[in-house]
């Protein structure tokens, strides 16, 4: 029995769920086996079996957030988790959200870039939103470095948190390997 699923995304991002000729819904299609069909207004309905609805669905998602397509995928392996945070909801004024959102980039992408690396995650900050697709064991790292900026921690205190985790999580994957 195949279930229907409707997300909706920002029409800018219709394009990038598309693909140049097709090709990148027609990859989301192949590899979560689904069927989307794609209005220009956003509007994107998924059907197929209701466990890879539910993984497509991330997908796009993740796509209509800002990410690649290849990056919005890898919420297909199972160590992988997508989590969106509503600036609106956090912060409220748009002035606010301007600001969180500068101090989460950072001088250059400087700020995210640090966050992705110690936490081996990938963070898209798009309109009003902050996404992020990190493995399940660093997803609550990501999320407390970010909550630490939007609670107008020094970034200095945030890089220190960082150090600190990227060292436990490189100890924790070493002792499952052992």
């Amino acid at each position: 029995m195949n279930d229907t699923e409707i997300v909706r995304i920002p029409s800018e991002r219709v394009n990038t769920v598309l693909g140049r000729g097709g090709s990148t819904k027609k990859r989301i299609e192949r590899k979560c086996n689904v069927e989307l069909e794609v209005d220009s207004d956003g509007s994107i309905q998924i059907t197929g079996n209701s466990s890879e609805v539910f993984f497509a669905k991330d997908v796009v998602k993740a796509i209509g957030r800002g990410f690649r397509a290849d990056i919005a995928l890898r919420l297909l392996d199972n160590e992988y988790v997508l989590y969106i945070i509503s600036l609106k909801e956090v912060v409220g004024s748009d002035k606010a959200i301007t600001r969180v959102k500068g101090r989460v980039i950072g001088e250059e992408g400087s700020i995210k870039g640090q966050i992705e690396h110690a936490t081996d995650s990938y963070i898209c900050v798009h309109g009003n939103t902050i996404t992020i697709i990190a493995r399940i064991d660093t997803m609550e790292h990501v999320k407390e470095a970010i909550g630490m900026l939007v609670n107008g921690a020094r970034h200095s205190s945030v890089l220190k948190y960082l150090g600190k985790v990227r060292r436990e999580i490189y100890q924790q994957r070493l002792r499952n390997r052992i």
